[in-house]
């Protein structure tokens, strides 16, 4: 079942949608405005519920990717160090 975060995230693309009719944009806003405080939700993804595994296996992959920047694989590194 998707979360209320993924709901809103899908009415928001809808806005943004070139392909969608004028009437699925508006009822999109509607349902934002009335149901979602004008979309303004909880983001859908929590590093609670996030398999401590699978991090460390996206950071490390992030150290040895070559279009990742310096920064970037200095974060990572930092982060898989205090795991």
């Amino acid at each position: 079942m998707p979360s209320e975060a993924q709901i809103a995230g899908g009415h928001k693309a809808n806005l943004n949608n070139p392909n969608t009719s004028h009437e699925a944009k508006e009822h999109s806003k509607q349902v934002l405005e009335n149901e979602f405080n004008g979309g303004d939700v909880p983001k859908a993804g929590d590093d609670h519920d996030k398999n401590p595994n699978n991090v460390a296996g996206g950071l490390k992959a992030t150290l040895k990717n070559p279009n990742v920047s310096g920064e970037a694989k200095e974060s990572a590194k930092s982060r898989l160090d205090n795991m």
